[in-house]
């Protein structure tokens, strides 16, 4: 993994309508230039969750190019090849994922899924907040990798244990 060419990455949740929208916003702004970021789900919603679109238009993040969509648009043919691939939660990890061509290195940094919170108004957005920052610090651990500098052994090492940056009692 040398040079100053763009890594792709795909995150994948089963709906694709929260976290992995989230992350796949979070990283085209703090790895611009470096890195692309796309998101999908095996069983998509069709729609970003008003909550997540909420706080990241609230944050300054531009939504105009997130969309829910299947992971199969990343399996087909003409598909961008990946350079990783990161499920963000347990039940994307679960199931049997497509072959990504290219052999992308993946790993799992599941978070719980706020859309799941039950609650006042106020527990719920705080759900989306904090599954934001766990996002946030995962990826901001990832673009600061020495990505030229490891071998893919180390790699994926690193990847697994940015897992571990933001572990919650549900997730440890």
């Amino acid at each position: 993994m040398t040079g100053d060419r763009i890594f792709n990455v795909l995150f994948l949740c089963t709906g694709n309508s929260a976290r992995s929208i989230m992350a796949e916003a979070i990283l085209n702004r703090a790895g611009a230039g470096r890195f692309q970021a796309y998101s999908a789900g095996s069983m998509p919603r069709g729609e970003v969750h008003s909550y997540a679109a909420d706080f990241l238009r609230n944050q300054n993040y531009t939504l105009d190019t997130l969309r829910s969509k299947s992971w199969e648009e990343f399996s087909a043919p003409g598909a961008p090849a990946m350079d990783f691939v990161f499920t963000v939660c347990d039940d994307a990890a679960k199931e049997t994922c497509p072959v990504w061509p290219g052999q992308p290195m993946t790993a799992h940094w599941g978070v719980p899924d706020p859309a799941a919170v039950a609650g006042s108004e106020a527990e719920k957005r705080f759900a989306f907040a904090d599954t934001f920052r766990m996002l946030n610090t995962r990826i901001d651990i990832f673009v600061n990798l020495p990505l030229q500098r490891l071998d893919k052994l180390a790699l994926q090492k690193r990847l697994d244990d940015i897992a571990g940056a933001t572990k919650t009692p549900e997730n440890a």
